[in-house]
């Protein structure tokens, strides 16, 4: 007997069609791809925003080094991603060409929540008509801005659907559960940025069950980290210059050194 989804006129077999309830299974499936995905985390504090990947190398032949799962997109602001990393990529460079589109256009950075939503009305459209498909792939977008009323932290969070939704700590791939329900108990307002560091570490180790280390854990933030202020003068096209705090990815020994301060209070799970 065949699927109750084909019995019924095969809804999914194209993006066009609802489902008599309303459905729409392609961007179902696309969401389907993204909890298959590894894990990706994103930690709101008060010196900035903190994103931390788990980049599941499974073999030892494989270089960690070409495994890239956070990517920078303008001076202040990162994202993380999981699911079809193709797919991922294209995004990363959309983003890329909108920052750049705003900077030469007005002459200063995007603003986070621009190019966040910029970005989901691109996906949105792969909802829309036949022929292509929806991207199977969610990003967190995080990001620093420096206003007159004083510095603001964005972690916004995209899915297949092109929603778009703003956390103080979010999670996306195959371990979201585990990392929402850690951080629904743990999570503070008034984390430093070390602290969320080290947060973020216990939800990639309860999501993953113990199964990671320095060389699986990538880890971004915009803001301040380890008392060094990420600030970066940028020049404009207008000839003006601005002072932003800048994102960046953490270097291999300030991995190393996170992670292993994290060891230090975590009893090794046994075998």
């Amino acid at each position: 007997m065949q699927p109750q989804q084909y019995q019924m006129g095969g809804y999914d077999r194209t993006i066009t069609m609802f489902s008599p309830d309303g459905r729409l299974y392609q961007v179902e499936y696309a969401r389907e791809a993204v909890k298959r995905g590894t894990t990706a985390v994103g930690i709101k504090c008060k010196s900035g925003v903190v994103l931390l990947v788990d980049k599941r190398v499974n073999s030892r032949l494989l270089e960690s080094s070409s495994i890239e799962k956070i990517f920078k997109i303008d001076e202040h602001i990162g994202v993380a991603s999981s699911g079809l990393v193709g797919d991922a990529r294209i995004l990363v460079d959309r983003a890329r060409i909108e920052a750049q589109i705003n900077r030469v256009s007005y002459g200063e950075p995007i603003d986070i929540q621009t190019l966040a939503k910029k970005l989901c009305d691109h996906m949105q459209t792969y909802t829309l008509f036949g022929g292509a498909r929806p991207y199977g792939t969610a990003l967190l977008i995080a990001g620093v801005e420096i206003s007159p009323d004083g510095t603001h932290y964005h972690l916004f969070e995209t899915d297949p659907s092109g929603t778009l939704l703003e956390y103080s700590a979010t999670g996306i791939g195959i371990g979201r559960p585990a990392v929402i329900k850690l951080f629904e108990k743990e999570y503070k307002e008034t984390l430093s940025a070390e602290e969320a560091v080290q947060l973020g570490l216990k939800a990639l180790y309860t999501a993953t069950e113990g199964k990671f280390d320095m060389n699986t854990v990538e880890i971004g933030i915009a803001g301040d980290y380890s008392k060094k202020r990420a600030a970066k003068v940028v020049e404009s096209p207008t000839g003006a210059n601005g002072s932003i705090l800048s994102f960046r990815k953490l270097n291999a020994d300030e991995v190393k050194a996170a992670v292993a301060k994290f060891s230090k209070t975590t009893p090794a799970k046994k075998e």
